[in-house]
């Protein structure tokens, strides 16, 4: 059959198009658009990422053992030994340090199980499974909610890693302590200080460039180093103060309904330290092949915390005796070490400890940020850039060493964090469970038009409500922390701010459940869950994927699959 000249015109015609829409793209990707990527159950021509769908089968390795090689490697930080140190730096005891740490932990395993649930049962991250209760636009508000409070982990460990390998480098070369600053007070940190800072930040970045799961014995390795350097300095510590020190028969220097609120208050900040991955826990249990796994962390959390926990009272507790003040950083305990033998000493334990910073921060700060970026912003960011962006903002522009500088300030650092976490982790879980009943349209969360939208803002008002009422009566609490003036002149708000994450989940629960029992979202109640492993019959996913090509979380779960 003869081609029309009409029809051949209109065939050159499409070529051309394609030909141009093909430069087009190549343009795009060699500048800042990437190239678009094919989802199995978003819609059709948006712009998507493949780490965003639901895990496939063969991805889902994690098991019980896996959950605790990950707590292993997310909780041996600097962080967990100076949370509960600085408990004693306030004017508690170590009953009550270990009372916080126990029943804080505790606390926090509660949304820790409930939430992973949703990815250990319905297979997604945790970007889409707010969708669920919030919509498709508010659920990115507590995405951002949680990119920030990752940004700021971040932060915080990368300068805990400054300050450990200055104690590496002090014990080769003593001279160091003695490079003049050039830096005004103002700055909040020393030439010294920032040279280091710089240091251990340019090596920390091509670990967060590398796969991670190409990184597993780098893990392994933290894990034993951390644990042994960690007995190493409680034997050190106890050795020379003869003993345990005066922890035992420690007197009160907080009395009354002062000594009652601070121990609340300390306790909730216990729980504001693991507040982000109380939220976020279905990024990493996703890839849980049984579901049943995820309720062990109610006793990995609480087991670990209390192991770092103990050695930073106890070495705190000696330290007392041996320098006549509580030193609750471990790297600043080690900085008193002195003489060929102590600087040795010193030089492990800040090795150790810059190895625990540069792995927490890879398996819980960095890559779920990036991650959170990827899903923000699909068109523009894949996990290397997320990658950059975070670790240039939250290294230097956030200015870490201004963040942390007393005992008090970290504890109000932590809790700052959790009264926005709070809410989140509440409605996410109290919909799951209360709300939806487990019932859920896992393709349907994909659709930026489907059941939950809720309304053409795409919003649930009732988890705008819940989480309204969560944080306003936290806030004059917040606000007070950050300038003491404002504590006078508060009033009662200053309670509820000491059991901010109590009163954050537990009124956010109430308040979304009543309304959605109360005002039923129909369309988004359903007999049965639809699954979305049927988005992958016949799906080709070879080639799509970037360097970090099994997932972030994926990588992260590879490495910790192997302690």
């Amino acid at each position: 059959m003869s081609t029309s000249p009409a029809q051949m015109a209109e065939q050159i015609r499409q070529r051309l198009t394609a030909v141009k829409k093909n430069l087009k793209e190549k343009r795009h990707v060699a500048g800042w658009v990437l190239p678009r990527q094919q989802s199995s159950l978003a819609d059709e021509g948006t712009w998507t990422n493949i780490d965003l769908d639901v895990t496939p089968i063969e991805r889902r390795i994690w098991g019980a053992w896996t959950m605790l090689g990950f707590w292993l490697s997310d909780a041996l930080n600097a962080q967990g030994w100076q949370a509960p140190a600085a408990i004693l730096a306030v004017g508690l005891t170590w009953r009550e340090a270990i009372l916080c740490i126990i029943c804080g932990n505790l606390v926090t395993t509660v949304p820790l199980a409930l939430n992973g649930a949703v990815g250990a049962d319905l297979h997604i991250p945790f970007a889409v499974a707010m969708r669920s209760s919030c919509g498709w636009y508010f659920s990115r508000f507590a995405v951002v909610v949680r990119m920030i409070t990752a940004l700021f982990w971040h932060a915080i460990q990368t300068y805990t890693g400054s300050t450990a390998i200055t104690q590496c480098i002090r014990a080769i070369w003593p001279s160091y302590l003695d490079i003049p600053n050039h830096l005004p007070p103002s700055a909040g940190i020393t030439s010294q200080e920032l040279l280091s800072h710089f240091l251990f930040w340019s090596i920390q970045v091509p670990f967060l460039l590398t796969p991670p799961h190409k990184l597993k014995w780098f893990f392994v390795f933290k894990s034993v180093i951390v644990i042994t350097s960690s007995v190493a300095v409680v034997i050190t510590m106890t050795s020379k103060a003869g003993g345990t020190g005066e922890i035992w028969s420690q007197e009160y220097r907080v009395f009354g309904e002062t000594r009652r609120w601070l121990i609340l208050s300390s306790l909730s900040s216990c729980t504001g330290g693991w507040a982000t991955m109380a939220t976020n826990i279905p990024d990493f249990t996703r890839y849980l092949n049984q579901p049943k796994a995820i309720y062990w962390q109610v006793m990995f959390l609480p087991a670990i915390s209390l192991l770092i926990g103990m050695f930073g009272i106890i070495s705190t507790s000696a330290a007392s005796v041996v320098y006549g003040t509580y030193i609750w950083d471990p790297v600043a305990l080690v900085a008193q070490w002195d003489g060929p033998s102590g600087r040795a000493g010193a030089f492990f334990v800040g090795l150790s400890w810059c190895v625990a910073q540069i792995g927490t921060n890879l398996s819980a700060n960095v890559i779920s940020c990036a991650n959170d970026l990827t899903s923000l912003f699909p068109k523009y960011i894949n996990i290397r850039r997320g990658i950059v962006l975070t670790t240039v903002t939250a290294g230097w522009i956030m200015v870490p060493w201004k963040i942390i500088y007393s005992a008090s300030s970290l504890l109000s650092f932590m809790s700052g964090l959790g009264i926005f976490l709070a809410p989140i982790a509440a409605i996410l879980a109290s919909d799951y469970w209360l709300v939806k009943r487990r019932r859920v349209d896992v393709p349907g969360l994909y659709k930026a038009h489907g059941r939950y939208r809720y309304n053409k803002y795409g919003s649930n008002w009732r988890a705008m409500l819940a989480f309204l009422v969560s944080i306003v009566p936290n806030i004059p609490g917040m606000a007070a922390t950050v300038n003491t003036d404002l504590a006078g002149s508060i009033g009662g708000a200053g309670k509820i701010y000491s059991m901010f994450y109590f009163w954050g989940f537990t009124s956010a629960v109430v308040v979304y459940v009543g309304l959605s029992w109360a005002f039923p979202a129909e369309g988004t109640l359903i007999p049965v869950t639809i699954s979305g492993d049927e988005g992958y019959a016949g799906r080709e996913v070879g080639g799509q994927e970037s360097e970090f090509e099994k997932g972030p979380a994926v990588a992260s779960m590879e490495k910790k699959d192997s302690v």
